[in-house]
């Protein structure tokens, strides 16, 4: 298949010439594990490793302090964290690779012993009843603070400032993680938003934080430098439940993304079987690929072969892979060679240190091995 294959055909992404269409995911691993939560130069080999992808996107990297809501995830909001993220874009760099980074604010997915005791923030004060993953081990999560406007407009302050230090650091681009149940995501969704002011009721209020975190970031580097990652069939996942307004909310979202020239949209496909399950679309691609016109990127247990079909079809631009990038460093070239892919260990996605992080061997050593 070589070559041919629609995944490892080039595409351009603004002013970016990508070598193929298989995307690394944003993966958060945990490997921070220091207390600036700055990327250091474990971080450098990891994402040097998997430049062969025609886009890395990092794992999702807290915007602020008040962002956080797991151990060991790096931040984007400190000058030790930007000189960290340094290491890593120039080691990509070098290999000719390409790297956005995801600016984060998990939102009441945290917990107040990240927080020095204060309650996380969240649009309004509704408990997700999940569990944070703390310092301490796993707790429940706790009902957290309705941001004030003005939190909101700092927050909204807080990933532009992401950005620009996104841009400091050596990053192609960024992307805004509003999906999976996250603080943006979390504005959209009617079961975690019950505000009355302008940031909720009618869907354009609830998704109105957004387009100002677009408008934010525009103002430091150009938008077709911005991606926007988005799970419009997410359920039962951090409290996220689905209504009649869940997919008339993306839809409204996704097609006013069309007034502005991001560099992709980034979806996912359900994470689990929806079909049986009212008010959301069992079929991503298939609905969002005629709405939107830009770049298109889908995400979510695809494979090599899922990955060509899909582009083939018509239906996205690009694939994004997780955990097959995990286990296979340089994806693309095995797709390439159709050699066999090699298992991750689950045991490992979120442990410190190079083991299951840097350690699984690229192609060409397997081959000399």
């Amino acid at each position: 298949m070589s070559k041919n294959q629609a995944l490892l055909r080039p595409i351009t992404l603004g002013n970016l010439n990508l070598s193929n269409r298989v995307w690394m995911a944003p993966m958060t691993r945990s490997r921070a594990a220091n207390p600036e939560n700055k990327p250091f130069e474990i971080h450098a080999k990891y994402y040097q490793q998997r430049a062969s992808a025609g886009l890395i996107i990092t794992e999702g990297s807290q915007i602020s302090k008040r962002a956080v809501g797991y151990i060991n995830t790096p931040g984007i909001y400190s000058q030790e964290q930007v000189d960290g993220w340094k290491k890593v874009t120039k080691a990509v760099h070098e290999e000719d690779g390409h790297i956005f980074i995801q600016l984060w604010h998990v939102g009441r997915i945290s917990h107040p012993d990240f927080h020095n005791g204060e309650l996380p923030l969240a649009p309004s004060a509704i408990n997700p009843n999940e569990k944070s993953y703390t310092p301490e081990g796993f707790k429940e999560t706790v009902t957290p603070k309705a941001m004030s406007i003005e939190e909101i407009k700092q927050t909204i302050e807080d990933f532009k400032n992401g950005a620009k230090n996104a841009m400091e650091a050596g990053f192609d681009g960024v992307e805004i993680h509003s999906s999976n149940g996250y603080l943006l995501h979390q504005f959209f969704n009617r079961t975690s938003n019950v505000r009355t002011d302008e940031y909720g009721g009618s869907i354009e209020n609830r998704a109105k934080i957004l387009f100002e975190v677009i408008e934010a970031i525009k103002e430091v580097m150009p938008e077709n430098k911005i991606g926007v990652r988005l799970n419009p069939s997410l359920n039962g996942v951090f409290g996220m439940k689905a209504d009649e307004e869940t997919i008339p909310t993306f839809d409204y979202i996704i097609k006013k993304l069309n007034e502005y020239d991001l560099a992709y949209l980034h979806l996912s496909e359900p994470f689990s079987d929806v079909s049986d399950i009212p008010y959301l679309e069992p079929n991503i691609a298939k609905r969002y690929r005629p709405m939107y016109k830009g770049t298109l990127v889908i995400n979510n247990q695809f494979d090599q072969e899922k990955g060509n079909k899909i582009i083939e079809e018509g239906l996205a631009d690009a694939v994004a892979f997780g955990k097959l990038f995990i286990s296979n460093p340089d994806l693309p070239i095995r797709f390439e060679s159709e050699a066999q892919l090699a298992d991750w260990d689950q045991d490992t996605f979120y442990t410190p240190g190079e083991k299951g992080y840097t350690d699984y061997p690229l192609l060409e050593e397997t081959i000399v091995g």
